[in-house]
């Protein structure tokens, strides 16, 4: 038989977009990531978290071409932002070139996959401050 030997194409990542699947809200990320999309990235993981109720979100990055500085910076901020909001925020779908660029950079241990039962040892905010940071004051304030 013809064609017998041909395996079925994987199924469509669907629309970039937020969905909802099994109480999980899905936000699709892709093709790439430019330095001027992470603050919209990030407004939209607010809007979403705080209209859908959610406290679980997956990052579909399946279609996620080139990943890059930009794109880790981007996934960065909204772990923080899901993280202020109280929300866990997971990865779908990762391809290869960019689980290896988490693991290079040590994002792997904040930003855990989907179904990897790999929990995030923390959150970068939760550190202590930098040095001098709440030691400074207002010009014009008297130093003690």
């Amino acid at each position: 038989m013809a064609g017998s030997d041909e395996l079925p194409a994987p199924p469509s990542p669907g629309p970039p977009g937020p969905s909802s699947v099994t109480g999980t809200l899905v936000l699709t990320l892709g093709p790439a990531i430019t330095p001027d999309d992470v603050p919209v990235l990030c407004e939209r993981l607010s809007t979403l978290l705080r209209d859908g109720g959610g406290h679980a979100v997956a990052l579909d990055v399946g279609v996620l071409t080139a990943p890059d500085v930009s794109t880790l910076n981007a996934l960065a901020r909204m772990q923080l932002t899901a993280g202020r909001l109280g929300c866990t925020l997971r990865l779908r779908h990762a391809r290869a070139e960019l689980r290896a660029l988490l693991a290079l950079t040590g994002l792997d241990a904040v930003l855990p996959l989907a179904g990897s039962g790999v929990e995030h040892r923390g959150q970068a905010e939760q550190r202590e401050e930098a040095l001098g940071v709440e030691e400074r004051g207002e010009p014009g304030d008297a130093v003690s």
